[in-house]
């Protein structure tokens, strides 16, 4: 227990009685940086804190023992104040350091998840949301109560197994494939927890790093996830849409957005002299201009007419707008009348980004259709489908040996000749 510090002019009601009125408190200070404060008059404890940047924090932590006798509640006394005040000091020094963790316990890995999601949502990152469901479903259930000082590269990897062979799924994986799967899950939210981890270690609350940081991913886990769409099967998508359905879907295989990037569009968004739509907001926090084909720019000046500038261009029937769940029957019953198999909605960005890279396109310039900061993403998905410069280099390089063609000229000798 902290040592109680004694002051004459504030450590009896008498002496504090003595005392002239005024605004500024009378101070006492409790360690460097932390000094409590009464105020003469209503008889009032003040917390002061300031922290390593400068700035002060105060806070009323109670009344004074003037009138009634210190309980610890209603009334405090100058000793009861100070370890009320104590109780501030440590928790504002957590704040400032990024840490809003309300107790003195341990810190747990469930801690380090909390402050971490809220630090990304003070940053205005995107994503937490799904971020943090993938947290509390696949890494709290079992690593959650451990403290982060007690965390281990051991205890990570048998975090690691169960995840892959039954423990997040409840059951035993079907085969190779359902394994892959599972270990490429399992290295998506290892990376959320390595930086919730990495976080409280800058923020001083994990003092050794090397538990989770030679924590090793799962490898040769990734599989291009690609479902593109002829241009027969679009054709016959688009017929089998309901008219309100079928402008969004039309919007869809047209600019490669994404659903919620067309949800939100409005008639401004819509630049007819330059032929670009403005996606305002996407999945990365950046906006984008996003051009659009003679066919794309019909479109969109077709479904502008008769609306003002802050109208939704693409709504339901009903003039409600088109939220996350609207489409979850409607493109299944689409696609079911249109005989095509093994089509969603992102179906719909990888045949428009397909379509550019089977003729020629740049991927630079695919990537900032998508709204890609890199090629990378558009290389791993669609490099394959580009016409191979590696390729076109190798052929025309090498010539012809002449050893392959006349094969009607080679007579096959039986073994006795």
């Amino acid at each position: 227990m902290a040592r109680t510090l004694r002051d004459p002019k504030l450590h009896s009601r008498t002496s504090r009685l003595r005392l002239s009125i005024r605004r500024e408190p009378y101070w006492k200070s409790i360690s460097a940086g932390c000094a409590l404060g009464y105020r003469r008059g209503p008889g009032t404890w003040i917390a002061k804190y300031r922290g390593e940047d400068g700035q002060r924090h105060y806070s009323s932590i109670g009344a004074a023992d003037d009138s009634l006798d210190a309980d610890g509640h209603a009334a405090l006394s100058f000793t009861q104040a100070q370890e009320k005040a104590r109780g501030f000091f440590k928790q504002k020094a957590r704040e400032t350091a990024g840490d809003f963790s309300p107790t003195d316990g341990p810190y747990t890995v469930a801690d380090a998840l909390r402050d971490y999601f809220a630090d990304r949502e003070r940053r205005g990152h995107k994503s937490v949301r799904k971020d943090r469901y993938s947290a509390d479903a696949l890494i709290i259930p079992e690593l959650g109560k451990i403290g982060v000082d007690k965390l281990s590269r051991v205890r990570i990897e048998q975090w690691q197994d169960g995840f892959v062979n039954a423990g997040a799924w409840g059951r035993e994986p079907t085969g190779p494939d359902d394994i892959r799967k599972r270990r490429s899950t399992c290295n998506r939210v290892l990376a959320i927890l390595k930086a919730a981890l990495n976080l409280a270690h800058r923020n001083g609350r994990a003092p050794i790093a090397d538990a989770w940081q030679r924590v090793a991913n799962y490898r040769s886990v990734a599989a291009a996830r690609l479902r593109y769409l002829s241009d027969d099967e679009s054709r016959r998508l688009i017929n089998a849409c309901d008219p309100d359905f079928r402008d969004l879907v039309t919007a869809a295989l047209l600019t490669g957005c994404r659903y919620s990037e067309l949800a939100r569009l409005v008639v401004e968004d819509f630049h007819s002299d330059a032929g670009t739509i403005h996606i305002r907001t996407s999945k990365s926090g950046k906006p984008r201009h996003v051009v659009l084909t003679a066919e794309g720019a019909n479109l969109f000046a077709r479904l502008c007419l008769g609306r003002g500038a802050h109208e939704l261009l693409l709504t339901q029937s009903n003039g409600q707008p088109w939220r996350a769940s609207s489409y979850t029957k409607r493109l299944p019953a689409a696609c079911k009348a249109a005989r095509i198999e093994h089509a969603n909605f992102h179906s719909l960005r990888h045949t428009y980004a397909s379509r550019l890279v089977m003729r020629g396109v740049p991927l630079p310039v695919v990537a900032a259709q998508l709204g890609h900061s890199s090629i990378n993403m558009v290389e791993k998905h669609y490099g394959h489908l580009a016409p191979s410069y590696v390729a076109q280099t190798v052929r025309q390089a090498f010539g012809e040996l002449g050893i392959a063609n006349e094969a009607a000229n080679v007579v096959s000798l039986s073994r006795g000749a």
